[in-house]
């Protein structure tokens, strides 16, 4: 007998098996792409816009006022963001 064990299955892996159902892995959010962007309904990625948190004295109101408007990310970026958040 060899000293490696057998690797005992949980009863739900061994339903999967007897149905035929292979899984893959879950995918694993990251968190940090999570916390930044959200999934439109139309499949876009909406972001918030940059330089609007400090400095804001010299900053025109209406620039101000257009920060605080949600931004979307390009055709190209998306599609690496979408991979990071595929749960979303």
């Amino acid at each position: 007998m060899g000293t490696a064990q057998r690797r005992r299955w949980t009863f739900y892996e061994a339903i999967k098996v007897l149905k035929g159902v292979v899984c893959m892995p879950k995918l694993k959010t990251k968190k940090g792409a999570a916390k930044r962007f959200k999934l439109t309904k139309n499949g876009k990625i909406k972001r918030a816009k940059a330089f609007g948190n400090h400095i804001l004295t010299k900053k025109s109101t209406k620039l101000k006022r257009g920060l605080r408007q949600a931004g979307y990310l390009d055709k190209v970026d998306a599609k690496v963001i979408k991979k990071l958040i595929p749960y979303a």
